[in-house]
């Protein structure tokens, strides 16, 4: 599959933004993580799916399957030998999430609810309902049932840690396998999980917030592999030739460029429509205001590079190789930028939208 790029979303539609991206060196080197994030329209049921890990309710067949899931790094690594793909339905408490992967040697020995299950092959959920990269939500299960659950006040590259112990009590999970567990004498076929993720979990400053027709919010899923061989019966971890684990293979819904699922302005985009699933559903339009943030994200990755390099921030957009007015779709939007050597914070705006602004820590709103 091909990249496709900002400037490709909008190349029918304006000439600008693809001259710019052509005839400037502003985002060299920094392609990869620009890449189009996928998209999900998610349309509403009326009825709940039961959630014990099997897939083939009828509730289900209304949903579509999202695209399979690709490397982590996209198009520069292969694709994966296994497939995974996922569907989506809501109503008024939780977002469904049905996921899909065929594995042919299925394993998991974690037990506990929050031990850290991606040590096993593992399904991980990542939602950031309010878009602004910080206050977001993660999920992982193994084929055993297991759940670790965390909320991340920022990501790690902000110097946070993650809060463990907060737990989704609401939450509802289910796995279901295709073939055996732990047992490497034979083939599988797959595994399949069902989460319902309470909206009344995912809250920030205890207010619900329960999506309303053509909300966006961020999200992405991540399909953690791990290289295995058998051992006294049971799976072990390959070892290279320094008796070092192998690194585990990341398959992801969306791309994030890089190997770091904890960068929230990567993730793909997640619509909620209240027409019934299995009905039309509107299609994924990319706000004006994404095209604009991009040019904020290059103002962050650009500082972050400069600061690794001279041990402090730039004071000034010339310095980092960006203009003050750039075009998109026709209109001039401002950049500027107030800097010191240890914090900065920019902004953009165009005369009739609001000012959008970003700070030294990806926090952007």
């Amino acid at each position: 599959m091909k990249k496709h790029y900002f400037a490709a979303l909008i190349l029918g539609a304006v000439g600008c933004i693809p001259t710019l991206f052509a005839q400037t060196k502003d985002f060299k080197g920094l392609e990869h993580l620009f890449t189009l994030p996928e998209s999900y329209v998610v349309g509403y049921t009326a009825t709940a799916p039961v959630i014990d890990g099997n897939i083939n309710d009828q509730v289900w067949k209304s949903a579509q399957w999202t695209g399979s899931f690709r490397d982590i790094e996209g198009d520069l690594k292969p694709k994966p030998y296994y497939d995974t793909k996922v569907k989506m339905l809501w109503d008024s408490t939780y977002l469904y999430i049905a996921a899909d992967m065929v594995d042919e040697h299925v394993w998991a020995y974690l037990t506990e609810r929050d031990q850290v299950v991606f040590f096993d092959n593992d399904f991980e959920v990542f939602i950031n309902p309010v878009n602004t990269s910080h206050q977001y939500f993660e999920y992982e299960i193994n084929a055993l049932n297991t759940v670790f659950d965390l909320f991340l006040p920022k990501p790690y590259r902000s110097g946070s840690g993650a809060l463990i112990s907060w737990d989704s009590n609401r939450l509802k999970h289910g796995v279901h396998i295709y073939g055996s567990l732990n047992d490497p004498s034979d083939k599988d076929k797959g595994w399949t999980v069902e989460l319902a993720i309470p909206f009344a979990d995912i809250t920030v400053a205890n207010i619900t917030n329960i999506p309303k027709n053509g909300d966006i919010w961020r999200l992405n899923f991540s399909r953690v592999q791990w290289e295995t061989e058998v051992s006294g019966n049971k799976y072990v971890k390959k070892r290279d030739v320094n008796n070092k684990t192998l690194p585990e293979n990341n398959w992801v819904w969306s791309p994030q460029g890089i190997i770091d699922m904890h960068a929230p302005e990567r993730w793909g985009y997640l619509q909620f429509s209240t027409n019934k699933a299995g009905t039309k559903l509107p299609e994924f339009v990319l706000p004006y205001t994404e095209l604009q943030r991009q040019y904020l994200w290059l103002v962050y990755y650009k500082q972050r590079e400069y600061r690794n390099a001279k041990g402090k921030f730039s004071r000034n957009l010339q310095e980092l190789g960006i203009p003050e007015v750039v075009s998109i779709e026709g209109k001039q939007n401002k950049l500027s930028m107030e800097s010191t050597s240890y914090q900065f914070s920019a902004t953009i705006s165009s005369a009739d939208s609001k000012e959008i602004r970003i700070n030294n820590e990806g926090l952007i709103n």
